[in-house]
C-alpha cells in the first residue's frame, strides 16, 4: 500500500471507529509498524487533518473534518452495491426503490475505472426464500421512528395469541426471512420484539413518546445484554455435574 493511500486509509477507520483508537490498533489494521504508523500519524497532523491525541494515548478525528465522500475504493463500492441488492431484495418497496436508486447515483458519480464494479457487480445476496409479505407499508413504521410516534398495532405471537399492543418503535431489525420490529411495549411495560408478518393492523398514532430514540436503544442494548447474562448463567448452571 503506498503511502498517500494508507494515510486516506488512516482518515477512515478514524471515522469508522467514532472513538478513541490507539496506535497499536491502527498500526495491526493497516498491516505497518508502529513506527511508520506514528510517522504517519506525524504527517497527517502537519497537513492540518484535525486529529486529537498522542503516540500512547490513542487518536481521535475531530467533527469538523470534512472529507470529499465520494473517494471511494473498489472495495467500498462493491460493499455498496452488496448492500444495496440486499435492501432491495428484503426492504419494503420505498426501501427497496432508495437502494435501486442508490446504485444508480454511485454508477453516475463513479470514476471511469471504478464503473465495471457497479455495472457488472460479482457479489450477490442470495436466499431460498423471500420473506413473507407485512400487512402494512413498512415506510410507516420507518418514519414513525424518526418523529418518534407510537404506534397500535393487532399482534397474534408463535402460540396463536391475539393481542393489542401499543409500542414506541425504536429499530427494525432484518434477518434472511424475517422482519422484526424492537419496541417498547406499553402493556408489558419493557421492550418486546415483534415480527412483521404477525401485525395483522397498524395505525401510527397521534401522540408521540417523550423519550429520545437513541435513549431508548441504550436502554435495549442494555437489557439484552442482561438478557444474555442470564441465559448464560443459565446454561453453566445445567452444564455442571450433579
Amino acid at each position: 500500500m503506498r503511502r498517500t493511500e494508507r494515510l486516506f486509509q488512516i482518515i477512515q477507520i478514524l471515522r469508522r471507529k467514532r472513538r478513541m483508537v490507539t496506535g497499536a490498533e491502527l498500526a495491526e489494521e493497516l498491516e505497518v509498524s508502529l513506527r511508520t504508523l506514528y510517522r504517519d500519524m506525524a504527517e497527517l497532523v502537519a497537513q492540518r487533518v484535525p486529529i486529537r491525541g498522542e503516540a500512547g494515548a490513542g487518536y481521535l478525528l475531530g467533527s469538523d473534518f470534512d472529507m470529499p465522500p465520494l473517494m471511494l475504493t473498489a472495495d467500498e463500492l462493491e460493499a455498496a452495491v452488496l448492500g444495496a441488492a440486499w435492501v432491495a431484495q428484503r426492504g419494503d418497496a420505498a426501501l427497496a426503490r432508495g437502494a435501486q436508486d442508490l446504485i444508480a447515483k454511485l454508477t453516475e458519480v463513479a470514476p471511469e475505472h471504478l464503473r465495471p464494479v457497479l455495472l457488472d457487480a460479482s457479489l450477490r445476496p442470495m436466499s431460498f426464500r423471500r420473506p413473507p409479505a407485512d400487512a402494512f407499508d413498512g415506510a410507516q413504521v420507518r418514519a414513525a421512528i424518526r418523529d418518534r410516534r407510537k404506534l397500535c398495532i393487532a399482534y397474534t405471537d408463535m402460540e396463536s395469541r391475539a393481542s393489542e399492543r401499543t409500542i414506541w418503535p425504536i429499530m427494525i431489525g432484518y434477518t434472511d426471512e424475517t422482519r422484526m420490529i424492537a419496541a417498547w411495549c406499553e402493556l408489558r411495560q419493557d421492550f418486546r420484539h415483534f415480527r412483521t408478518d404477525r401485525i395483522a393492523t397498524l395505525t401510527v398514532h397521534d401522540d408521540r413518546f417523550a423519550t429520545p430514540v437513541a435513549t431508548l436503544r441504550r436502554r435495549w442494548e442494555a437489557r439484552m445484554r442482561e438478557q444474555a447474562a442470564v441465559r448464560r448463567a443459565h446454561l453453566a448452571a445445567k452444564a455442571k455435574p450433579e
